[in-house]
């Protein structure tokens, strides 16, 4: 439980001093919870599409070690999570049916997307009310939680696997995109 709270917070934190980031670099400022939520989805959706594009096809198939999954699958395991946790959010958008099994860069990608858009269109349809509201959620999260929560806490899962995305990219000679910030 109190792991559970310090994870969230943390999200908390980044996801302001994120926000607070990108207006200061002369985004439009947002007013609202809900503008705030949606730009943050959208520089996660932003990181994780361009770290994933970063990677050569032929390194999809990538792993560190035997016992680590590839490259694909880190992928893969950031869309088929986005897809469960934002399934719960009680949405009338339909969650889309992925195959977890992509293997491919184009195949990967792709699978990404139809993740990405489901969580963009879900995400439209809250007020801010609406996201302060409980929903059932999974079970490792408790019996219900609030879609505020359910949405941060996707946040800071796609942040960690990113930073295993940053490692296998490492290793194999490219940059992360987000490391190319000229001084930034």
């Amino acid at each position: 439980m109190k792991q559970g709270l310090v994870c969230m917070m943390a999200a908390a934190v980044v996801a302001v001093s994120t926000t607070s980031f990108a207006q200061g670099r002369g985004a439009t400022a947002c007013t609202t919870l809900t503008c705030d939520v949606q730009a943050d989805f959208e520089r996660t959706r932003n990181t994780i599409t361009t770290a994933a594009n970063a990677m050569p096809d032929d390194k999809f198939g990538f792993k560190p070690t035997p016992a680590q999954q590839t490259f694909a699958e880190r992928v893969m395991h950031i869309a088929t999570t986005d897809v469960a946790l934002f399934g719960t959010l009680g949405a009338k958008t339909a969650a889309p049916m992925l195959n977890a099994k992509a293997a491919t860069k184009a195949e990967v990608m792709a699978e990404l997307q139809k993740a990405y858009d489901f969580q963009a269109a879900a995400l439209k349809e809250f007020n801010e009310a609406q996201l302060t509201e409980r929903v059932k959620s999974l079970p490792f999260m408790g019996p219900t939680v609030s879609r505020l929560r359910l949405i941060y806490f996707d946040f800071g899962h796609s942040q960690d696997i990113y930073g295993q995305m940053a490692v296998y990219l490492r290793l194999n000679g490219v940059t992360p995109p987000a490391s190319n910030r000229g001084g930034v």
